[in-house]
């Protein structure tokens, strides 16, 4: 992967990851970013971006253009911000995330979500070692927080994010 500081990771259908490019690029470029960089990860379905905005504000203003003309999105599925990006390493991802979880306040729950690409690497493994670190409680359906850790290949992104806060084009183009 050439893009190592992604904060945008985007999906899309098999073999269509060179027009998801594009397409991002262009509403990025809509919503005012001119210091775009986008990039095919070399897993199928899957690109990286990297805005000069906030990841969240993006998610928020990609949503807006949703709305008003969904037939702009025609490649994208999914847009998760993504905060921090460690190499796939269980250490990294564990201080990362520790250092992360301090917004997850007294009173929230959490859960942990594992989505894993080119990696042997075990979810169980992962969670453990994330989990172990946070005095919260923990609710894996309803949870005020989601601690994100998006492995791609030899980097991880990670987020904490509320439910809310990942741009799911298709479920959101048929709620309107």
């Amino acid at each position: 992967m050439v893009l190592k500081d992604f904060n945008l990771l985007v999906t899309t259908s098999r073999g269509s990851e060179e027009d998801a490019c594009s397409e991002i690029w262009y509403l990025l470029g809509e919503i005012g970013d001119s210091a775009i960089k986008v990039d095919r990860t070399g897993i199928t379905g899957l690109i990286v971006a990297k805005t000069a905005f906030n990841p969240f504000e993006v998610i928020d203003k990609l949503r807006k253009i949703l709305k008003e003309r969904p037939y702009e999105f025609r490649y994208t599925f999914r847009v998760i911000p993504i905060e921090k990006v460690v190499r796939t390493d269980l250490g990294e991802i564990e201080r990362a995330t520790t250092e992360l979880a301090s917004r997850i306040e007294q009173n929230e729950s959490f859960r942990v979500t594992v989505e894993k690409r080119f990696t042997g690497t075990s979810s169980k493994d992962i969670i453990e070692a994330v989990a172990g670190n946070i005095e919260r409680k923990v609710d894996l359906s309803n949870p005020d927080k989601i601690i994100l850790i998006e492995i791609v290949g030899g980097l991880t992104g990670i987020s904490i994010i509320r439910p809310e806060q990942i741009l799911a084009v298709m479920k959101e183009r048929f709620q309107s």
